[in-house]
């Protein structure tokens, strides 16, 4: 289901995943929507941490990957692109990919030099199995 989850930048696929996660963890535990067992006692019993933070720590772990590429590299020269004469919408402007990865940075209390450390940085950003 996550395939290709880095580079999301819209949290509508969130909320579709999370739905059915939930519909195939109450399948395991062989619950249903008519036992009145709440979602929460689901995924403390199982063990299965919430599908934001799996994407978040996704999304994390590639930025981290990028970060370590020298300058040189196809996907950090993408970075500093400028689109000449691209109209924009009248209506607000979608959320970039790095403006997703700003805000996940910083609910995680994370900086960019953060992520030049490997091993550290995949320690602070882990969330994702809480057992």
């Amino acid at each position: 289901m996550f395939y290709g989850a880095e580079c999301w930048a819209a949290n509508k696929h969130v909320h579709k995943m999370s739905v059915a996660e939930m519909r195939m963890l109450r399948w395991m535990s062989s619950k249903t929507r008519k036992d009145r067992v709440r979602n929460e006692s689901i995924c403390g019993s199982l063990g299965v941490a919430p599908i934001g933070d799996k994407t978040r720590e996704s999304r994390l772990r590639w930025f981290g990957h990028v970060q370590r590429r020298p300058m040189t590299s196809p996907v950090r020269r993408s970075e500093t692109m400028h689109v000449e004469g691209a109209r924009r919408t009248r209506r607000r402007p979608k959320l970039t990919w790095v403006e997703v990865v700003r805000r996940d940075m910083a609910a995680c209390n994370l900086t960019t030099d953060m992520a030049l450390n490997r091993a550290e940085w995949r320690n602070r950003i882990r969330v994702a199995n809480p057992k």
